[in-house]
C-alpha cells in the first residue's frame, strides 16, 4: 500500500497530478479542496494516499490532509459510493462541512454536490452517522484535550455509543482522569 508521496509536482491537471518521486511519475487524483492548495509546477509536494486497485486499474488518490483521506475512506466503504463519487463529494464540501452536515443530518447539503441526488445525501447520511472520526465532526479545539482523553472517546465509540453521545459523556470527567476510571465513569454517566 501507497500511504505518502513526497516528491516534485511535475503536471497540474485538475483532478489529476503527476508527482515525480526520485524519476518515478505517478499519477494522482485529487479533491479540488486538495489541488486549490498545491504549490506551483516544479515544486515540492507531499501528499496522502489511498491506493485502490480494481480488476481493470490500480488508482492512486491524494489528499493535503489526514481528515480529507479518512472522510474519503469513510465515504467508499458506503455501499454504491465509489472514489469518483467520494472525490466529488470532497470537492464540493470541506471536510469540516460533512461532519457538520451528518451531525445535523442535513440532506440539502450534500444535494448541491454534482452527482449527489435526494436518495444517496439520504444513504450517506445515514450510514456516516456515528462512524465519523470525531476529529471529522467537530470544529478545531474542541477535541480532547490529551491522549487519555482521546482514548476514552475512542473506547466509548468502540462500545457503539454515537461521537455525540461519547463528546458529552467525556466533558463530564474530570480533566486529569486516566483511562481505565475514565471509561468506568462515563459508562456510568451514560447509562442514567
Amino acid at each position: 500500500m501507497i500511504g505518502r508521496l513526497q516528491g516534485t509536482l511535475a503536471d497540474k491537471n485538475p483532478p489529476q497530478l503527476l508527482v515525480d518521486c526520485h524519476g518515478v511519475g505517478y499519477e494522482v487524483d485529487v479533491p479540488m479542496s486538495t489541488f486549490y492548495n498545491l504549490p506551483n509546477v516544479g515544486e515540492k509536494v507531499s501528499l496522502l494516499t489511498h491506493f485502490v486497485v480494481r480488476e481493470d486499474a490500480q488508482i492512486l488518490y491524494g489528499f493535503a490532509t489526514a481528515a480529507e483521506r479518512e472522510a474519503f475512506r469513510q465515504l467508499i466503504r458506503i455501499s454504491g459510493v465509489g472514489p469518483r463519487t467520494a472525490l466529488s463529494v470532497l470537492s464540493g464540501m470541506s471536510v469540516a462541512e460533512i461532519g457538520q452536515a451528518v451531525t445535523a443530518q442535513d440532506a440539502s447539503r450534500l444535494v448541491k454536490v454534482p452527482g449527489i441526488g435526494k436518495k444517496t445525501a439520504e444513504r450517506l447520511l445515514l450510514e456516516l452517522k456515528g462512524k465519523i472520526g470525531a476529529d471529522l465532526g467537530m470544529q478545531p479545539g474542541a477535541g480532547p484535550a490529551t491522549d487519555a482523553q482521546a482514548d476514552i472517546l475512542q473506547a466509548l465509540v468502540a462500545l457503539g455509543y454515537s461521537d455525540k453521545e461519547a463528546q458529552a459523556a467525556l466533558k463530564a470527567l474530570p480533566k486529569d482522569v486516566g483511562v481505565g476510571e475514565g471509561i468506568k465513569l462515563a459508562l456510568k454517566a451514560l447509562a442514567k
